[in-house]
């Protein structure tokens, strides 16, 4: 059994940071990668948002840079999948891919959070190239062409605004006869000349050829068909925070994120932190996130010092 100073859950800008903070301080990290190595970031073609790449940035080189970084001050990053922890007590016992067990004096969880996607293949085979599920993130490569947003949430009318101030035309794609958006938001999106709202539509199928998104199929509550010429198709139905493994052992809020201690990444258990998505039902922006894995390394070395 191994024994580690500071175990850290996930490689996304959350987990690569605090490796970076976390291995200058001495605390010897060993992160585990997960079933997605580099994160969310990875089924991203282009990020121009992220500070220090004035050009813009492939989300896997921006991701492999990071991860050399945290390389560089001796961060042990490994690959494997983290499938049970017991954080009855300390030190915290961990065990991976089924087999191997580590025992951590401290544990900084950076599991992010999956996007919910409508289970299509063709918004799978085009994920990435026209197929979006982050409007901030992407928004910027639709100027003045025409997208469309799924949802009827607040998330999805606040993402079909902002596509609105960028974009030529916006569908906004209900599958009910209604938004569930609060009244404010909806006034705003009915107050957008540019969004076309289509209630009880579902899509059928994302159109596309080798250069990406070409259009989207809609079956409507009559049975009609309807085709739509878009550019970009943005799923804006939620997210999943990836927090299975700390049910019932970590304080999650009624949508499955990790509670922290305001201002902090301090979870419910002495000696846990969070950072990333995982705990970030709002933002879930690459530079939110590594700001919160800087918090998380701080806090944990402060930890282990006291």
């Amino acid at each position: 059994m191994e024994t580690v100073k500071t175990l850290i859950i996930g490689s996304g800008p959350a987990g690569f940071t605090a490796a970076i903070y976390t291995s200058r301080a001495n605390l010897s990290p060993v992160l585990y990668e997960g079933i997605e190595p580099g994160g969310q970031l990875t089924t991203t073609t282009e990020i121009e948002n992220f500070p220090g790449y004035p050009e813009g940035v492939d989300g896997n080189q921006m991701m492999a840079d990071i991860r050399r970084q945290a390389e560089r001050f001796g961060a042990d990053i490994r690959k494997g999948n983290i499938t049970h922890v017991d954080l009855s007590s300390r030190p915290f016992r961990v065990t991976v891919d089924g087999e191997k067990e580590i025992v951590a004096e401290s544990l900084i969880v950076a599991t992010g959070a999956s996007a919910k996607y409508l289970g299509l293949p063709s918004e799978m085979k085009y994920r990435g190239q026209g197929v979006s599920a982050c409007a901030t993130c992407d928004g910027f490569f639709y100027r003045k062409k025409d997208v469309a947003v799924v949802g009827g949430g607040d998330t999805a009318c606040e993402e079909a605004t902002y596509l609105a101030s960028l974009c030529r035309q916006v569908y906004l794609i209900v599958r009910k006869p209604f938004l569930r958006a609060s009244k404010a938001m909806q006034e705003r999106v009915f107050n957008t000349p540019n969004i076309k709202v289509m209630f009880e539509h579902n899509t059928v199928e994302v159109l596309g050829d080798e250069s990406g998104v070409t259009g989207a199929l809609l079956r409507g509550a009559d049975g009609t068909e309807t085709r739509i010429d878009i550019a970009g198709f943005f799923l804006a139905i939620g997210h999943h925070p990836n927090t299975e493994l700390f049910a019932g052992q970590l304080e999650l809020d009624a949508e499955g994120y990790i509670k922290v201690e305001p201002g902090t990444s301090k979870t419910s258990v002495e000696g846990v932190f969070a950072a990333g998505d995982v705990k970030d039902p709002h933002y879930r922006q690459a530079i939110t996130a590594a700001g919160s894995g800087c918090m998380a390394a701080l806090d944990c070395e402060r930890f282990l010092l006291r």
